[in-house]
């Protein structure tokens, strides 16, 4: 079962002060599973999409940046893109071998110790989505953050895999009790205040619907281990039995055409603002 972390949060250090963390996710599994999307190597289709448009809206903005962070890196080509409109950037990734293929480091987004006044731009893709204190997350990233910098990035939204968790339900209906095994993920609403709480000004929140077509689940699962984007839940539930799994998969085909079945990835894109910071005392 997954444990509590008791934290502490000042406002002007972005550290814990007060208030109780339940640890949904299990970050050494996380990091594993990311490995893992290396090792066998990563699908990047959605990833890709997410920091292409990332790119195009930096770029609209006809600004160079001094000094780039990037977290999270499946491809060790992006640090090198991302410097088409920043002079240095740093690269950050949950997987050590992901983050070593991009010559950065390892990070856990709720736990690292955020340099202050760092960078003027970050930018994050798909990983924010599973750490398991998100508003101390983004306020580590805000005291990272220079005056008058950009935070831009994406993480899946609530109605990502809807006809996975449908074809879950029916594997839990074999065994007449239900198990987590999708992860649950913020809403769009939620995001821009969460944003705004962490000190950045003038969010924006964009929702896209990707969906992808599939010839069986077991093809959905396949490219969800090469995203590292399978169960890390603390209290995840044990492996399917072999009727669960076909009364899964039977699900998920009927829930297409009988042939292919469509799925959607939710995916939030986000960008706000560092504003002046007022200056303390070292």
């Amino acid at each position: 079962m997954g444990g509590t972390r008791h934290c502490f949060l000042s406002p002007a250090t972005a550290r814990r002060t007060s208030c109780t963390v339940t640890e949904l996710f299990a970050m050494n599994l996380r990091a594993m599973r990311r490995d893992r999307a290396a090792k066998i190597g990563p699908e990047r289709f959605l990833a890709e999409r997410v920091f292409e448009d990332c790119l195009d809206r930096i770029d609209l903005m006809k600004r160079r940046f001094e000094r780039a962070l990037l977290i999270g890196c499946l491809d060790p080509e992006w640090p090198i893109r991302l410097r088409s409109v920043a002079s240095e950037v740093e690269a950050k990734d949950p997987g050590p071998s992901l983050a070593f293929q991009a010559r950065g480091e390892p990070i856990i987004e709720d736990a690292w110790d955020a340099p202050p006044d760092a960078f003027d731009l970050v930018v994050a893709i798909g990983t924010l989505d599973t750490v398991n204190d998100l508003p101390l997350a983004l306020r580590l990233i805000f005291r990272s953050m220079r005056s008058d910098g950009l935070f831009i990035g994406a993480l899946s939204g609530g109605d990502t895999l809807r006809q996975l968790r449908f074809a879950m339900r029916a594997a839990d209906r074999i065994l007449g009790a239900a198990a987590p095994h999708v992860h649950p993920r913020i809403e769009a609403s939620a995001l821009s205040p969460l944003l705004t709480n962490a000190g950045f000004v003038q969010p924006v929140v964009d929702v896209e619907r990707v969906q992808v077509s599939y010839p069986s689940l077991e093809r959905l699962v396949r490219d969800l281990r090469a995203m590292g984007a399978t169960n890390i839940l603390n209290s995840r539930s044990p492996p399917l039995t072999r009727a669960q799994l076909r009364a899964a998969a039977r699900a998920f085909t009927d829930s297409g055409d009988g042939s292919r079945t469509t799925e959607t990835f939710e995916i939030l894109h986000f960008a706000a603002w560092s504003p002046h910071k007022r200056m303390t005392p070292r």
